[in-house]
């Protein structure tokens, strides 16, 4: 979330960025400084989960085009395909956030890949990084 926090600081100015960097300097979870991002740039839900979508399909995308070299075209061609299941991610968090509104986050799906959680907190602890900006 780091990255994503000093970027959107710098295109939409907000307290509500301002101050969570202040309260977590080493850097926030990413999901919740894109809910804030997304607050900020005036986009709602379903435009949220749409960016959120898109990220998580993106990002391996691009990570295949540097460490396969795959044809960036070919890739673009898979995220094109993939659209008709974004729509349906995308709708189904957005619904799913409207009923934690009203219900609480026990009603969030607790659909998740737990590995890559801990995966992501071991990479933390290496003394290299993979992709450092």
């Amino acid at each position: 979330g780091r990255q994503m926090m000093r970027a959107a600081r710098a295109a939409w100015p907000e307290p509500s960025l301002d101050q969570l960097a202040a309260a977590r300097p080493k850097g926030a979870h990413q999901p919740v400084v894109l809910g804030l991002a997304a607050r900020a740039a005036g986009l709602g839900a379903q435009d949220a989960a749409y960016c959120s979508a898109y990220e998580c399909v993106s990002g391996p995308a691009t990570a295949t085009v540097r460490l396969l070299s795959l044809d960036p075209f070919d890739a673009t061609g898979v995220l094109a395909r993939l659209a008709p299941e974004l729509d349906l991610v995308a709708r189904a968090a957005a619904d799913a956030a409207r009923e934690a509104l009203a219900d609480g986050i026990d009603a969030l799906p607790a659909a998740s890949a737990p590995l890559l959680e801990i995966g992501a907190e071991a990479h933390a602890a290496w003394p290299a990084r993979l992709f450092a900006s």
